[in-house]
């Protein structure tokens, strides 16, 4: 990345920055990839690690639905909230200190969350352990950026990174469930010390020393609006579906904001020395880059929070067995990930991104129309899943690389910023909105098939917040309904997995049109 780089804006003049020749060429830059994958696979993994011990933390500290989103979802809404205000200060501090330093409080924060007594306790430890993510998370995938400047080499840097993530969605879930067989929920989160102790000390002796991208004035105005902003947005879409999505306080932390993110917006337009260069929203490539991940995050994490409740409530499986179960979604996205770098390379980005879109969708149609208590595993269920993996690994890297190959040098660890916050925005919106049409199918039905019977009233209406409650009213039952009732449960879940898939299913078609018009072909255009 060397000499003027241009940043192509439909129909207007283009804007063109130059980029410093600082770093061409790094001799250890295929030493440092591992550490970064570290990283990244240290982040990743905290989200799958937690899905697998819901049922369990449902049961040790009696966590309604809400109480269960909030844990996986506080993570994402104070990592989103400051990414961009990490990715800054990683281009102005330096981008190693900074991700180091996040290493260490992760670390420390995991430890808290591992002693956590009660839910407000563990959802306080996830929301400063999402904290310390937004420094690791963007301040990696800008070293990337800046180590790989040639992009034949960056595009199959962001594949074996981008596989990262899917080693993660398999490591979280066996691991956490051959951890939950022999000890209780904290053991978790300690298994995150080792990682940040490994990342930590080979980052020292590897990661180079780079200079610093930015050396000019801190945007503090940009950092304290946007990530105000981002928390709010967050917020209502993690709070919508318990507030009501047209509550006053749904609509007030959108209208705010709204607010607060256009006014970053003018401010970014206005200063010399921005947080953010928001004019590279109007490159197609970037915009419609960033939405890819966004949509595909959406149907990942939406997918994995029902199916982990259906492998455990419905299948009856073990937190081990549940996890072993995800281990097709890691192979096939450990070893396509890569492949789906080297197409993008070869037939461009627009066919392979949108393609794996749809693949992400038909998965999801399958997972919603199969299934049931009845469905085998190796079927259906292996096959929808291989689907969303195979989709997932065909988006990652070409998508990164259409995000952060728009951006001159200086804004690589903001662009990571903006690439990472879109991955949580989706992420949270998909477990918030998924969740929530799946509520919305489960809980009449539920209510409806315990009508029949002499529940009590706050019974049945903790069957209807959380499957494992409704689970729990069957097994005191007269054991002479408890079949019928039962299956009543799973016929009740089984329509809330199937709305949730479908929409999720529609949500990755739309993102597939979007990729097949915007991105770049072959090269990009």
């Amino acid at each position: 990345m060397t000499g003027p780089h241009t940043i192509d804006i439909a129909d207007q003049a283009p804007l063109t920055t130059e980029v410093p020749p600082r770093h061409r060429h790094h001799d250890r830059r295929w030493l440092v990839l591992p550490v970064l994958c570290l990283s990244v696979f240290l982040v990743v993994v905290d989200n799958t690690i937690v899905n697998v011990a819901l049922p369990s933390l449902s049961r040790d500290l009696g966590a309604s639905t809400s109480a269960l989103q909030w844990i996986v979802d506080v993570y994402s809404l104070t990592f989103a909230g400051l990414l961009l205000a990490g990715g800054g200060i990683g281009d102005r501090l330096g981008r190693k200190p900074v991700m180091q330093t996040g290493l260490v409080f992760f670390g420390i924060f995991s430890v808290l969350a591992a002693v956590s007594h009660s839910t407000g306790e563990l959802i306080s430890a996830r929301a400063l352990m999402g904290v310390a993510a937004a420094f690791v998370f963007p301040a990696s995938l800008a070293i990337l950026t800046d180590i790989f400047t040639d992009p034949s080499e960056r595009q199959k840097a962001l594949g074996i990174w981008g596989a990262t993530s899917g080693i993660a969605v398999a490591f979280g879930p066996i691991v956490g469930g051959a951890l939950l067989e022999h000890f209780w929920y904290g053991s978790i989160f300690l298994v995150n010390v080792p990682i940040v102790l490994v990342t930590l000390v080979s980052g020292h002796f590897l990661i180079p020393r780079l200079e610093r991208a930015v050396a000019r004035r801190f945007d503090t105005r940009g950092v304290l609006v946007s990530t105000v902003g981002l928390v709010l947005l967050v917020l209502a879409i993690i709070q919508g579906p318990q507030w009501g999505w047209t509550s006053a306080a749904t609509l007030g932390c959108f209208a705010a904001a709204v607010v607060l993110l256009t006014a970053f917006t003018l401010l970014e337009l206005r200063i010399p020395e921005p947080l953010l260069d928001v004019r590279v929203f109007a490159v197609p490539r970037f915009t419609s880059g960033a939405v890819s991940i966004a949509v595909a995050f959406f149907c990942l994490f939406g997918f994995i929070f029902v199916i982990t409740q259906y492998f455990q409530f419905v299948k009856g499986y073990s937190t081990l067995s549940a996890g072993v179960h995800t281990l097709p979604f890691a192979i096939v996205a450990a070893v396509f990930t890569p492949v789906g770098a080297v197409l993008a390379l070869r037939v461009g980005t627009r066919l392979v991104v949108g393609a794996g879109l749809l693949f992400m969708a038909g998965g999801l149609v399958l997972a919603g129309v199969s299934s049931t208590p009845q469905a085998a595993f190796f079927g259906p269920v292996i096959t929808a899943m291989i689907l969303l993996a195979l989709g997932l690994s065909f988006i990652t890297a070409p998508a990164t690389e259409a995000v952060m190959g728009s951006l001159a040098t200086e804004q690589v660890g903001a662009g990571a910023a903006v690439n990472n916050t879109t991955r949580e925005l989706g992420g949270t919106l998909g477990v918030a909105v998924l969740g929530s049409v799946f509520a919305s199918a489960y809980g009449p039905r539920i209510l409806h098939a315990l009508a029949g019977y002499p529940v009590p009233a706050a019974a049945r209406d903790a069957a209807r917040q959380s499957v494992a409650a409704a689970l729990a009213v069957v097994g005191h039952a007269p054991g002479a309904v408890q079949p019928t009732i039962r299956t009543a449960v799973f016929a009740a879940f089984d329509s809330g997995l199937e709305a949730a898939c479908m929409v999720g299913a529609g949500v990755a078609v739309v993102g597939a049109l979007s990729a097949f018009i915007f991105l770049p072909g072959r090269s990009a255009e």
